[in-house]
C-alpha cells in the first residue's frame, strides 16, 4: 500500500489525484492540504480517511475542525500546518499541487523528511531550482514531474542518458488567443481568457496559458528538472494537444510522448513511476485525428514568454519576480482591476525595476517575491 500527502487537494490536480487513487484503491492518503474551500476538503476527508489536514485560512480552519469532530483526523492551519502535512511520517510521496511561491518551504521540508515530490507546483522549481535540485541529490529523492510537459519529456527520457540531450522541444497549445495580434488581444476580458480550446485546470493556470506565461514557467522548470541550458528548451505550438513535448538527442533522433488531453496519466505516472497501469478514458484515434500541426510562437504579440527566457537566462532572484508579478497581476486580471495586457505591462516593468541577488537563498526569494508584489501595487 503506496501511502501520499497532498497539498492542494481541492484544486485542478488534487481532486484528479484523488480520483486516481479511487481507480486504484491501494493508495493510501495520509494528509492533505487546502486554501479554504472546507466543503470539498470534508467530503475528501470523510471518503479518503487522512489522518492530517490543514486548511490555510485559519477561521476556516475552525469551521472544518467543528464539522469533522465526529472523525479522528487533526486540523491544523497556515505554513506550520502546510510544513506538518508535507512531513507526515507515513508519507512516501508529497503531491505538490498548491499554487504558487507558497509551495517552496513545504517542498524542501519534505525532501528534507526524505519524501519523493510528485511536482506539480512549478513555481518551486522555478524561483528555487539552483536549490531544489542539489537538495534532492543530497536526499537522494526523487523528483517526478507532474505537469504534462514535463511528464513527457520525462517519459522520453526514460533509459536515455540526460547528457545526450541536444535539445528539449516544448509543447504549447497556443491557447484560446493564438494567432491573434496584439491589438486584438486588448479587448479580452476574464471568460474570455478562461475558455481554454484544450485542457480543463484552475483559473490562475488557464490565465497563464492564454498569456503563455505559463509556458514561460514550464521552460525555467524544464531547465532545472533536466539539467540543460534556457537555450536548450525550445517552445513549440502544436494546437491539437497531442505531443506532450519530445527531446531530441545529439544524434538527431526525436522521442516524443503522446497522447490524450488527460492530467490523470502523468499523475499516474509519477504516483506508481516505473510501473505504468491500466487508466480508463479516451484512447488516441489516428484515423480520426489525421493530421498534428506545428507553427513557432509568436512572442512579438506573447512577449510574456520571451520575458521568461530574458529571466531565466538572467536567473539569481529575477525568475522570482517574473513569477511574483505574474501571480499579482493575474489576481488583478480575475478580479477585474486590470486590463489583460496589463498582465505583462507588470511582469515587465517589475524585471526592469528589480536589482538582482545571484544565489539568492529561501529568505531572499520571498524578500524578492514582496519587492515585485509592492512594486506592482506602487505603480498601478
Amino acid at each position: 500500500m503506496k501511502k501520499i500527502a497532498i497539498l492542494g487537494s481541492t484544486g485542478s490536480i488534487g481532486t484528479q489525484t484523488l480520483e486516481v487513487v479511487e481507480y486504484n484503491q491501494d493508495i493510501q492518503v495520509t494528509a492533505l492540504a487546502a486554501g479554504s474551500n472546507i466543503k470539498l476538503l470534508e467530503e475528501q476527508i470523510r471518503r479518503f480517511h487522512p489522518a492530517l489536514v490543514c486548511v490555510w485560512d485559519e477561521k476556516k480552519a475552525r469551521e472544518l475542525a467543528t464539522a469533522v469532530a465526529d472523525l479522528d483526523v487533526k486540523v491544523t492551519s497556515g505554513m506550520e500546518g502546510l510544513l506538518e502535512v508535507a512531513t507526515e511520517p507515513q508519507a512516501e510521496i508529497v503531491v505538490t499541487a498548491i499554487v504558487g511561491m507558497i509551495g517552496i518551504r513545504p517542498t524542501i521540508a519534505a525532501m528534507e523528511a526524505g519524501k519523493d515530490i510528485a511536482l506539480a507546483n512549478k513555481e518551486t522549481l522555478v524561483t528555487a531550482g539552483h536549490i531544489i535540485m542539489p537538495l534532492a541529490r543530497e536526499k537522494q529523492v526523487r523528483i517526478l514531474p507532474v505537469d504534462s510537459e514535463h511528464s513527457a519529456i520525462f517519459q522520453s527520457l526514460n533509459g536515455e542518458d540526460y547528457k545526450k540531450i541536444h535539445k528539449i522541444l516544448l509543447t504549447a497549445s497556443g491557447g484560446p488567443f493564438r494567432g491573434w495580434t496584439r491589438e486584438r488581444l486588448e479587448g479580452v476580458q476574464v471568460e474570455d481568457a478562461l475558455k481554454h480550446p484544450n485542457w480543463s485546470m484552475g483559473r490562475k493556470i488557464t490565465i497563464d496559458s492564454s498569456t503563455m506565461v505559463n509556458k514561460g514557467l514550464e521552460v525555467m522548470e524544464a531547465r532545472w528538472l533536466f539539467g540543460v541550458e534556457m537555450d536548450q528548451v525550445q517552445v513549440v505550438v502544436q494546437p491539437q494537444s497531442v505531443i506532450h513535448s519530445m527531446v531530441e538527442f545529439e544524434d538527431g533522433a526525436v522521442i516524443a510522448q503522446l497522447g490524450t488531453p488527460d492530467m490523470k496519466l502523468p499523475i499516474q505516472y509519477a504516483l506508481y513511476y516505473p510501473e505504468r497501469r491500466d487508466l480508463p478514458g479516451d484512447r488516441l484515434d489516428f484515423a480520426k485525428l489525421k493530421q498534428i500541426t506545428f507553427e513557432a510562437p509568436d512572442m512579438d504579440v506573447f512577449w510574456g514568454l520571451k520575458l521568461a527566457y530574458e529571466a531565466g537566462t538572467r536567473g539569481g532572484t529575477l525568475p522570482t519576480v517574473y513569477n511574483a508579478a505574474n501571480e499579482y497581476a493575474v489576481d488583478k486580471f480575475l478580479k477585474k482591476e486590470i486590463s489583460y495586457l496589463k498582465i505583462i505591462d507588470m511582469i515587465e516593468g517589475a524585471m526592469i525595476h528589480h536589482e538582482v541577488k545571484e544565489n539568492p537563498n529561501v529568505e531572499q526569494i520571498l524578500a524578492a517575491e514582496q519587492e515585485a508584489y509592492d512594486y506592482i501595487e506602487s505603480r498601478w
